[in-house]
């Protein structure tokens, strides 16, 4: 018989549509303690200023705001697990969005208050049930508030790594949501039951082939922090420097992670 098909795992569209929004809020709030100088600062995005980034912090919201512009597409073609995997391969159509939006949009400041309030008026009057058609493939407007987590949580990290001293929070809720999309999309990238990948107090999940693991502690054990796995995850560390830096914890032969991230670029 089959193993039995794994559930996608369920987010609570009040909380999500929270979390974005408060993710959202402190982009904003440190924007508006930036001066040129540090708008001008180079990021670990290559090529891209700090202005860039925060312009495309922008242009990840308002992706909902274009998607609920066209018409519902007829059925759901992929899931939040799988949207990580769809960034790659729209790189160079994401690099000329974000340079054309930096340069029409001087008052940052200005541009990220009207997305505030738009996205507010767009959420209240749809449903998370609403089918949109995104650049990933067509999902539901709740679940694709769970991506825009993704875009907030992985570039607030990287505005706090070209700002000296910037410290933006994370909102918890947005943090919890980033760690557990990118821990199953690792999980749909090398299925199996050989190694267990845990994240606390977030995401806990089996991946690799190999002897599953039934009960007690399994062979194959990866540990790490939320925001470790989500550099991870997304290429901003790489495995061997991490585990040189103690910031994860790798037992078993099938421990090594190495082969498999980035599961999002």
């Amino acid at each position: 018989m089959p193993p039995a098909k794994k559930r996608a795992r369920g987010y609570d569209p009040a909380k999500t549509r929270a979390a974005v929004l408060a993710q959202f809020g402190h982009v904003r709030e440190a924007l508006a303690g930036l001066g040129p100088e540090q708008l001008g600062l180079p990021t670990r995005l290559d090529g891209w200023t700090v202005r860039d980034l925060i312009a495309h912090i922008g242009m990840a919201v308002t992706a909902v705001h274009r998607a609920l512009d066209v018409p519902a597409p007829p059925k759901q073609t992929v899931t939040v697990a799988e949207w990580p995997f769809s960034t790659a391969p729209r790189a160079a159509a994401i690099d000329d969005f974000t340079r054309g939006l930096t340069a029409g949009h001087p008052d940052l400041g200005a541009y990220l208050a009207d997305t505030d309030r738009s996205l507010r008026i767009l959420l209240d009057e749809h449903p998370g049930s609403r089918l949109l058609e995104t650049s990933a493939g067509a999902m539901p407007l709740a679940d694709y508030l769970v991506t825009r987590t993704v875009e907030l949580v992985v570039h607030t990290d990287d505005l706090n790594a070209a700002v000296p001293g910037l410290d933006v929070p994370y909102d918890r809720q947005a943090l919890a949501a980033t760690t557990r999309v990118l821990a199953d999309a690792l999980a749909l990238k090398a299925p199996g039951g050989s190694t267990e990948v845990r994240v606390p107090p977030y995401a806990v999940v089996q991946c690799v082939e190999g002897p599953r693991h039934t009960r007690g502690t399994p062979p194959n054990v990866v540990e790490t922090d939320p925001l470790t796995w989500i550099r991870l995850a997304t290429g901003r560390l790489t495995w061997p420097d991490a585990l040189a830096e103690a910031k994860v914890r790798a037992s078993g032969e099938r421990a090594d992670l190495g082969g498999l991230l980035p599961v999002m670029v």
